[in-house]
């Protein structure tokens, strides 16, 4: 048995978003500050530069993470690599093409893990809302995930998409059963989310967080002649085109460029988990 003490009471720390077995806490106030950073960290307060971090509660369930994400953890958890001389290689190739990590740790038992704190804002996604055949993730945004999700590396469809469209040759696709979460250089309420049926999204510039896999990516001119490219000043844009889900971060300045942890800064171009725990 285990006794928490200014943990999840702690007012400093806010219940801002849940999803499945994932808690995101918003610290409200850094007041580990001396008298050369407190103003600096005031206005990062003021404009919501805070950090966040992820509590993934365990009831005899497993869930994967990025390697290096754990802070702590408490209960009986056990930690297996899921590496192995048959498989590393593979790994290897998938974690270079993806910008993910060569092994995502599996934990599995009963307890709490948080996870490190970071800048970056948190989102919870369900699988299931993204069709049945998942969704398809930019690179390096991918934090965590319930361990019956499937991962595996998707190629593009040609090669504009990854040489025009700054997208990669290849990304982290996630299908199955369970939660998935992410890390985003916008908050949830920043982002739209465009629900294709037999349509066409047409986005100028990489600004697509994720995407459905039944959508199809492409890189076209936004008008069929170069002369009329060349007037709308638009040239080429990222098309998803068929039946599925995007979600997009319109508020970026025009590519989503890769971020640091230790801060969410882009280069132009609630239940309550204690509550089934006890004491």
């Amino acid at each position: 048995m285990i006794r928490y003490s200014n943990v999840f009471d702690n007012k400093n720390m806010l219940l801002i978003e849940q999803g499945g077995s994932y808690f995101v806490y918003e610290h409200q106030m850094d007041r580990s500050n001396s008298s050369v950073s407190a103003a600096n960290a005031y206005f990062m307060r003021e404009m919501n530069v805070k950090k966040r971090q992820v509590l993934c509660q365990l009831n005899n369930t497993s869930m994967r993470m990025q390697a290096g994400a754990m802070q702590w953890m408490t209960g009986d958890i056990h930690m297996k690599t899921g590496l192995n001389v048959g498989n590393i290689i593979g790994k290897a190739i998938k974690a270079k093409v993806t910008g993910e990590s060569l092994a995502k740790p599996i934990y599995e038992g009963q307890g709490c893990i948080m996870l490190e704190p970071t800048y970056n804002h948190i989102l919870i996604e369900n699988v299931a809302n993204w069709g049945a055949n998942g969704v398809v993730l930019d690179d390096g945004l991918f934090l965590a995930c319930d361990s019956t999700i499937e991962e595996k590396v998707v190629a593009r469809s040609n090669i504009s998409s990854a040489v025009f469209g700054g997208e990669g040759l290849f990304n982290l696709s996630l299908r199955g059963q369970g939660f998935f979460v992410l890390e985003s250089p916008v908050p949830r309420e920043e982002l739209f989310v465009f629900d294709l049926e037999n349509d066409v999204l047409k986005i100028d510039g990489n600004m697509a967080v994720a995407w459905s896999s039944t959508l199809q990516f492409s890189v076209e001119k936004t008008s069929k002649s170069l002369i009329g490219s060349a007037i709308s000043k638009e040239g080429l844009v990222n098309v998803y085109r068929g039946t599925g889900r995007v979600m997009m971060a319109p508020t970026l300045p025009g590519t989503l460029n890769k971020f640091e942890n230790n801060g969410p800064e882009q280069k132009s171009s609630n239940s309550h988990p204690m509550s089934a725990l006890g004491d």
